[in-house]
């Protein structure tokens, strides 16, 4: 378990470069007023996937490595939350009007973003260790 463990610790990164790069991809889109393009759908789709591979992780150590105490439920409800946040930017997937669709995207990322900052925080006690 201490190597899924690790993984699990490590790909926090991943997920919030991936994030980043979302974030000011948006903000860029949308301020400049530009055109929604498929690199924007697919930047999403990364940040989507590296975030939901880290839970699927999280909870495999969750059942199975540990126990069930009070920061790890914690931890797991925040992580599954930024998740849910995560999917909801396909609501907008059919919209026609890209700074809509950035703004929209834009804020559902930066708060399933905090939720993961959170999450982490309220396990280790800071984002960093």
């Amino acid at each position: 378990m201490s190597l899924l463990t690790t993984i699990h610790g490590e790909l926090r990164w991943l997920v919030a470069l991936a994030a980043l790069v979302v974030v000011v991809k948006f903000l860029i889109g949308w301020l400049g007023k530009r055109d929604y393009t498929a690199l924007d759908r697919s930047l999403l789709t990364v940040l989507t996937i590296t975030l939901d591979i880290n839970v699927l992780l999280g909870l495999i150590l969750l059942f199975f490595g540990g126990g069930f105490s009070g920061p790890r439920l914690e931890h797991a409800t925040t992580m599954l939350l930024a998740a849910v946040a995560a999917h909801m930017t396909a609501v907008w997937r059919r919209s026609t009007d890209s700074p809509t669709k950035y703004r929209n995207q834009l804020m559902l990322v930066l708060l399933a973003l905090a939720l993961v900052f959170m999450g982490v925080i309220r396990l280790q006690g800071s984002f960093m260790f």
